[in-house]
Protein backbone atom coordinates (compact mmCIF):
# COMPACT_ATOMS: atom_id res chain seq x y z
CA UNK A 1 0.00 0.00 0.00
CA UNK A 2 1.63 3.27 -0.85
CA UNK A 3 1.68 5.62 2.29
CA UNK A 4 0.08 8.75 0.31
CA UNK A 5 -3.22 7.35 0.74
CA UNK A 6 -2.48 7.02 4.35
CA UNK A 7 -1.63 10.96 4.29
CA UNK A 8 -3.69 13.36 5.92
CA UNK A 9 -5.96 14.54 2.68
CA UNK A 10 -6.09 17.92 3.35
CA UNK A 11 -2.29 18.44 3.40
CA UNK A 12 -2.23 15.98 0.46
CA UNK A 13 -3.94 17.98 -2.00
CA UNK A 14 -2.26 21.18 -0.91
CA UNK A 15 0.39 19.39 -2.30
CA UNK A 16 -0.98 18.16 -5.54
CA UNK A 17 -2.75 21.11 -6.65
CA UNK A 18 -0.37 24.02 -8.64
CA UNK A 19 1.37 26.02 -7.09
CA UNK A 20 1.29 30.44 -7.98
CA UNK A 21 5.04 29.43 -9.55
CA UNK A 22 4.09 26.38 -11.48
CA UNK A 23 1.13 28.02 -13.00
CA UNK A 24 2.96 30.97 -14.28
CA UNK A 25 5.83 28.33 -15.72
CA UNK A 26 3.21 26.78 -17.88
CA UNK A 27 2.14 30.16 -19.28
CA UNK A 28 5.92 31.00 -19.91
CA UNK A 29 7.83 27.97 -20.10
CA UNK A 30 10.62 29.45 -18.25
CA UNK A 31 12.26 29.38 -14.95
CA UNK A 32 12.40 32.51 -13.27
CA UNK A 33 16.04 32.46 -11.60
CA UNK A 34 15.69 35.03 -9.76
CA UNK A 35 13.57 33.79 -7.43
CA UNK A 36 16.05 31.90 -6.42
CA UNK A 37 19.50 33.42 -7.25
CA UNK A 38 21.75 36.26 -7.91
CA UNK A 39 24.73 33.73 -9.05
CA UNK A 40 25.59 32.95 -12.90
CA UNK A 41 26.89 29.91 -11.60
CA UNK A 42 22.88 29.10 -10.20
CA UNK A 43 23.61 28.96 -6.51
CA UNK A 44 20.54 28.71 -5.19
CA UNK A 45 20.89 31.29 -2.40
CA UNK A 46 18.87 30.83 1.17
CA UNK A 47 18.02 34.42 1.38
CA UNK A 48 15.95 34.10 -1.78
CA UNK A 49 14.14 31.19 0.16
CA UNK A 50 14.53 31.67 3.79
CA UNK A 51 12.10 34.65 5.84
CA UNK A 52 15.08 36.35 7.97
CA UNK A 53 15.54 34.53 11.26
CA UNK A 54 14.16 31.55 10.13
CA UNK A 55 16.35 27.84 10.23
CA UNK A 56 14.41 25.63 8.04
CA UNK A 57 11.34 25.95 5.70
CA UNK A 58 9.84 24.07 3.17
CA UNK A 59 8.74 24.42 -0.68
CA UNK A 60 6.57 23.05 -2.94
CA UNK A 61 8.88 21.76 -5.92
CA UNK A 62 8.02 23.27 -9.34
CA UNK A 63 7.31 19.58 -10.50
CA UNK A 64 7.02 20.81 -14.34
CA UNK A 65 10.39 22.59 -15.14
CA UNK A 66 13.36 21.16 -16.04
CA UNK A 67 15.86 22.36 -13.60
CA UNK A 68 19.43 22.89 -15.18
CA UNK A 69 22.30 22.28 -13.06
CA UNK A 70 22.27 24.48 -9.66
CA UNK A 71 23.64 24.20 -6.37
CA UNK A 72 23.15 25.23 -2.79
CA UNK A 73 24.33 27.28 -0.21
CA UNK A 74 22.39 25.16 2.61
CA UNK A 75 21.44 21.89 2.93
CA UNK A 76 18.46 20.86 0.97
CA UNK A 77 16.06 17.38 1.36
CA UNK A 78 14.30 16.66 -1.71
CA UNK A 79 10.83 14.40 -0.37
CA UNK A 80 9.18 12.67 -2.59
CA UNK A 81 5.66 12.79 -1.46
CA UNK A 82 3.93 11.17 -5.13
CA UNK A 83 5.53 9.85 -8.07
CA UNK A 84 8.50 9.68 -8.83
CA UNK A 85 11.54 12.19 -10.50
CA UNK A 86 14.90 11.87 -11.52
CA UNK A 87 17.92 13.52 -10.72
CA UNK A 88 21.46 13.95 -12.30
CA UNK A 89 23.67 14.79 -9.10
CA UNK A 90 27.71 15.64 -9.21
CA UNK A 91 27.04 15.57 -12.94
CA UNK A 92 26.91 12.06 -13.40
CA UNK A 93 24.44 9.86 -10.99
CA UNK A 94 21.38 9.33 -12.30
CA UNK A 95 19.31 9.14 -9.49
CA UNK A 96 15.76 7.95 -9.70
CA UNK A 97 13.50 8.95 -6.78
CA UNK A 98 10.26 6.99 -6.13
CA UNK A 99 7.22 7.63 -3.56
CA UNK A 100 8.59 8.31 0.19
CA UNK A 101 12.10 8.47 -0.85
CA UNK A 102 14.53 10.77 0.47
CA UNK A 103 17.24 13.03 -0.98
CA UNK A 104 19.97 14.78 1.45
CA UNK A 105 22.06 16.60 -0.46
CA UNK A 106 25.00 19.39 1.01
CA UNK A 107 26.50 22.40 -0.11
CA UNK A 108 28.94 20.54 -2.47
CA UNK A 109 26.34 18.59 -5.08
CA UNK A 110 25.09 19.89 -8.04
CA UNK A 111 21.88 19.08 -9.32
CA UNK A 112 19.76 18.84 -12.16
CA UNK A 113 15.91 17.97 -12.03
CA UNK A 114 14.00 16.57 -15.32
CA UNK A 115 10.78 17.64 -16.12
CA UNK A 116 8.13 15.30 -14.27
CA UNK A 117 3.76 15.31 -14.22
CA UNK A 118 0.86 16.85 -12.44
CA UNK A 119 1.06 13.12 -10.65
CA UNK A 120 5.09 14.06 -9.48
CA UNK A 121 4.42 15.50 -6.02
CA UNK A 122 7.71 16.60 -3.96
CA UNK A 123 8.64 19.52 -1.43
CA UNK A 124 12.53 20.72 -0.50
CA UNK A 125 13.29 21.54 2.48
CA UNK A 126 15.75 24.23 2.65
CA UNK A 127 17.76 23.77 5.88
CA UNK A 128 20.51 26.14 7.35
CA UNK A 129 23.55 24.42 9.03
CA UNK A 130 22.52 25.46 12.79
CA UNK A 131 19.01 24.14 12.77
CA UNK A 132 20.83 20.71 13.22
CA UNK A 133 22.46 21.76 16.50
CA UNK A 134 19.91 20.26 18.24
CA UNK A 135 19.23 17.33 16.40
CA UNK A 136 22.68 16.19 15.65
CA UNK A 137 22.78 14.64 19.76
CA UNK A 138 19.92 12.07 18.91
CA UNK A 139 22.36 10.49 16.74
CA UNK A 140 24.69 8.95 19.44
CA UNK A 141 26.38 6.18 17.38
CA UNK A 142 29.03 7.56 15.33
CA UNK A 143 27.93 6.30 11.90
CA UNK A 144 27.57 7.59 7.88
CA UNK A 145 24.57 10.33 8.64
CA UNK A 146 26.04 11.34 11.22
CA UNK A 147 29.36 12.09 9.77
CA UNK A 148 27.67 13.66 6.57
CA UNK A 149 26.21 15.85 8.60
CA UNK A 150 28.89 17.15 10.55
CA UNK A 151 30.74 17.52 7.45
CA UNK A 152 27.82 19.83 5.91
CA UNK A 153 28.15 22.04 9.49
CA UNK A 154 31.77 22.68 9.99
CA UNK A 155 32.13 23.45 6.19
CA UNK A 156 34.69 20.57 5.93
CA UNK A 157 34.95 18.68 2.24
CA UNK A 158 33.51 15.17 2.20
CA UNK A 159 33.98 12.83 -0.57
CA UNK A 160 30.12 11.99 0.03
CA UNK A 161 27.87 14.75 -0.81
CA UNK A 162 24.73 13.23 -1.22
CA UNK A 163 22.25 10.41 0.28
CA UNK A 164 19.39 8.80 -0.81
CA UNK A 165 17.30 7.34 1.25
CA UNK A 166 14.82 4.31 0.25
CA UNK A 167 12.42 4.41 3.20
CA UNK A 168 9.07 4.27 1.20
CA UNK A 169 7.48 1.73 3.38
CA UNK A 170 8.74 3.16 6.77
CA UNK A 171 5.82 4.78 8.32
CA UNK A 172 7.80 6.11 11.61
CA UNK A 173 9.64 8.24 9.05
CA UNK A 174 6.85 8.93 6.75
CA UNK A 175 4.62 10.02 9.76
CA UNK A 176 7.77 12.40 10.79
CA UNK A 177 8.10 14.65 7.36
CA UNK A 178 4.25 14.89 7.68
CA UNK A 179 4.29 16.53 10.70
CA UNK A 180 7.32 18.68 9.53
CA UNK A 181 5.36 19.88 6.20
CA UNK A 182 2.31 20.46 8.34
CA UNK A 183 4.12 22.11 11.09
CA UNK A 184 5.67 24.52 8.43
CA UNK A 185 2.74 24.73 6.39
CA UNK A 186 1.43 26.07 9.28
CA UNK A 187 3.35 29.11 9.93
CA UNK A 188 1.08 30.66 12.66
CA UNK A 189 2.07 27.62 14.98
CA UNK A 190 5.21 28.05 16.87
CA UNK A 191 7.09 25.42 15.28
CA UNK A 192 10.87 25.88 15.88
CA UNK A 193 10.86 23.49 19.05
CA UNK A 194 8.38 21.15 17.28
CA UNK A 195 10.41 20.82 14.07
CA UNK A 196 13.93 20.12 15.85
CA UNK A 197 12.71 17.24 17.99
CA UNK A 198 10.67 16.02 14.83
CA UNK A 199 14.16 16.06 12.83
CA UNK A 200 16.47 14.71 15.67
CA UNK A 201 13.87 11.54 15.94
CA UNK A 202 14.03 11.99 11.81
CA UNK A 203 17.22 11.67 12.06
CA UNK A 204 17.18 8.55 14.51
CA UNK A 205 14.79 6.58 12.40
CA UNK A 206 17.12 7.42 9.21
CA UNK A 207 20.12 6.22 11.04
CA UNK A 208 18.04 2.73 11.96
CA UNK A 209 17.65 2.27 8.02
CA UNK A 210 21.60 1.89 7.09
CA UNK A 211 19.93 -1.06 5.15
CA UNK A 212 17.97 1.49 2.72
CA UNK A 213 20.83 4.07 1.92
CA UNK A 214 21.33 4.13 -1.12
CA UNK A 215 25.07 6.42 -1.58
CA UNK A 216 26.20 7.70 -4.91
CA UNK A 217 27.31 4.91 -7.20
CA UNK A 218 30.43 5.74 -7.20
CA UNK A 219 32.43 1.69 -6.54
CA UNK A 220 35.07 3.11 -3.76
CA UNK A 221 32.00 5.16 -2.38
CA UNK A 222 30.29 2.75 -2.06
CA UNK A 223 33.25 0.49 -0.60
CA UNK A 224 34.11 3.39 2.03
CA UNK A 225 30.53 3.13 3.06
CA UNK A 226 30.62 -0.83 3.78
CA UNK A 227 33.77 -0.71 5.51
CA UNK A 228 31.95 2.02 8.21
CA UNK A 229 29.15 0.01 8.69
CA UNK A 230 31.53 -3.19 9.40
CA UNK A 231 33.16 -1.30 11.70
CA UNK A 232 29.89 0.31 13.66
CA UNK A 233 28.57 -3.76 13.58
CA UNK A 234 31.70 -4.86 14.55
CA UNK A 235 33.80 -3.03 16.32
CA UNK A 236 34.07 -5.30 19.30
CA UNK A 237 36.29 -8.22 17.61
CA UNK A 238 36.19 -7.23 13.58
CA UNK A 239 39.54 -6.93 11.97
CA UNK A 240 41.10 -6.04 9.03
CA UNK A 241 42.28 -9.38 7.06
CA UNK A 242 38.50 -10.42 8.57
CA UNK A 243 37.03 -7.45 6.28
CA UNK A 244 38.77 -8.20 3.20
CA UNK A 245 38.09 -11.84 2.87
CA UNK A 246 34.53 -10.71 3.20
CA UNK A 247 35.12 -7.82 0.61
CA UNK A 248 37.16 -9.77 -1.44
CA UNK A 249 40.08 -6.97 -1.91
CA UNK A 250 43.62 -6.93 -0.53
CA UNK A 251 43.71 -5.78 2.79
CA UNK A 252 46.57 -2.83 1.85
CA UNK A 253 43.76 -1.64 -0.66
CA UNK A 254 41.23 -1.23 2.04
CA UNK A 255 44.51 0.37 4.29
CA UNK A 256 45.12 2.92 1.86
CA UNK A 257 41.04 3.80 0.88
CA UNK A 258 40.60 4.17 4.18
CA UNK A 259 43.47 6.61 4.80
CA UNK A 260 42.92 8.79 1.98
CA UNK A 261 38.81 9.40 2.43
CA UNK A 262 39.29 9.75 6.36
CA UNK A 263 42.64 10.62 7.12
CA UNK A 264 42.65 6.55 9.83
CA UNK A 265 43.76 3.47 9.69
CA UNK A 266 40.89 0.95 10.03
CA UNK A 267 42.62 -0.02 13.70
CA UNK A 268 42.15 3.72 14.32
CA UNK A 269 38.76 3.90 13.23
CA UNK A 270 37.62 0.78 15.12
CA UNK A 271 39.82 2.08 18.41
CA UNK A 272 37.80 5.38 17.94
CA UNK A 273 34.57 3.27 17.61
CA UNK A 274 35.77 1.40 20.93
CA UNK A 275 36.18 4.45 22.77
CA UNK A 276 33.07 5.91 22.18
CA UNK A 277 31.21 3.08 23.03
CA UNK A 278 32.91 3.04 26.21
CA UNK A 279 31.69 7.16 26.66
CA UNK A 280 28.59 6.31 25.87
CA UNK A 281 28.14 3.06 28.40
CA UNK A 282 29.61 5.16 30.76
CA UNK A 283 26.99 7.70 30.83
CA UNK A 284 23.91 5.97 30.17
CA UNK A 285 24.36 2.88 32.34
CA UNK A 286 25.81 1.88 35.59
CA UNK A 287 28.53 -1.00 34.77
CA UNK A 288 31.64 -0.89 35.73
CA UNK A 289 34.87 0.18 33.31
CA UNK A 290 35.54 -3.97 33.85
CA UNK A 291 32.31 -4.44 32.60
CA UNK A 292 32.67 -2.33 29.68
CA UNK A 293 36.14 -3.15 28.85
CA UNK A 294 34.62 -6.37 28.34
CA UNK A 295 31.79 -5.65 25.95
CA UNK A 296 34.10 -3.31 23.32
CA UNK A 297 36.50 -5.75 23.29
CA UNK A 298 39.55 -4.25 25.32
CA UNK A 299 42.18 -7.05 26.79
CA UNK A 300 44.43 -4.36 27.97
CA UNK A 301 43.25 -2.11 30.41
CA UNK A 302 46.11 0.12 30.84
CA UNK A 303 46.27 1.02 27.24
CA UNK A 304 41.83 1.71 27.18
CA UNK A 305 42.64 4.28 30.10
CA UNK A 306 45.54 5.77 28.23
CA UNK A 307 43.33 6.18 24.75
CA UNK A 308 40.13 7.28 26.53
CA UNK A 309 42.61 9.86 28.49
CA UNK A 310 44.34 10.97 25.60
CA UNK A 311 40.47 11.07 23.71
CA UNK A 312 38.70 12.86 26.39
CA UNK A 313 41.25 14.71 28.16
CA UNK A 314 39.84 12.47 31.41
CA UNK A 315 39.65 9.54 32.88
CA UNK A 316 36.32 7.31 32.92
CA UNK A 317 35.46 7.50 35.95
CA UNK A 318 35.93 11.49 35.58
CA UNK A 319 34.00 11.45 32.49
CA UNK A 320 31.10 9.88 34.26
CA UNK A 321 31.12 11.42 37.21
CA UNK A 322 30.65 14.89 34.53
CA UNK A 323 28.03 13.19 32.46
CA UNK A 324 26.54 12.70 35.79
CA UNK A 325 26.84 16.09 36.96
CA UNK A 326 25.39 17.13 33.65
CA UNK A 327 22.37 15.31 33.77
CA UNK A 328 21.79 16.52 37.31
CA UNK A 329 22.04 20.02 36.05
CA UNK A 330 19.53 19.51 32.84
CA UNK A 331 17.12 17.65 35.68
Amino acid sequence: MRYTLNMNNKLLNYLIDESEEEKEYLKTQTINKDIYSDSDEFVINKDKLLEKGKLITVRKHNRYAHFPKHSHDYIEMFYMVKGESTHILNDTDVITMHEGELLIMNQNCTQEILQGTKEDVAVNFIVLPPFFDQSIPFLEDDNVLRRFLISSITGKLSSISYLVFQVGDAIPIQNLLENMIWNMWKSDMPTNKINQLSMGLLLMNLSNYSESLNLQPDYEQNLLFTIMQYIEIHYVDGSLKELSLKLNQPDYYLSRLLKKETGCTFKQLLQEKKLKQAAYLLSNTTLTVEAILSKIGYNNSSYFYNQFFDLYNMSPKQYRDSMNTLKEKAE
